[in-house]
């Protein structure tokens, strides 16, 4: 293999190069949320939670990600994806970034449903399922997905037995 057919790693050093960035990667606080530091035990917990910040009242869909410590506590959140009023783009590259930034043990995501409906859909599913096993492969384990509706109302994945531990 001559040197023109080699891997750009690999360039002869008396031939041109082609000039990498370097980077450097941290997590930036944007505001602050007020929580009690109390440790989350059930999905009630995390719906007064959101709701306290004004989750349900939003007019289109957003999906969030709350970073959890060792013992189950609140240590920051981030929206994931802003959408439409029934849909949201979610990845999970996106949902792991801040997680893996933050040191999270583990991950509770969630996401509104603005018409009210709090049932998920074949979507919110299916996100949830890719999720869950990402998570497992990166062993930031998702404890549960909770839906809120407009009227306050929620649904947990982890309640009726769509994430299993």
């Amino acid at each position: 293999m001559t040197a023109s057919a080699t891997l750009p790693l690999f360039i002869n050093a008396h031939e041109d190069h082609q000039v990498i960035p370097r980077y450097h990667v941290k997590l930036v606080t944007e505001s602050r949320l007020h929580y009690n530091g109390e440790r989350i035990t059930s999905a009630r917990m995390i719906s007064d939670f959101l709701q306290s910040i004004g989750f349900h009242e939003q007019a289109t869909e957003e999906f969030h990600a709350l970073y959890m410590n060792t013992k189950n506590q609140v240590i920051g959140t981030e929206m994931i994806s802003k959408g439409t009023l029934n849909a949201s783009l979610v990845h999970p590259r996106e949902v792991f970034k801040g997680a893996l930034l933050a040191n999270a043990h583990s991950l509770i995501i969630a996401h509104n449903h603005p018409s009210g409906d709090v049932n998920p859909s074949n979507a919110d599913k299916q996100v949830t399922q890719t999720l869950v096993d990402a998570g497992k492969l990166m062993d930031v384990q998702i404890l549960d997905h909770v839906i809120i509706g407009s009227t306050g109302s929620f649904f947990s994945f982890r309640d009726h037995s769509l994430i299993i531990s």
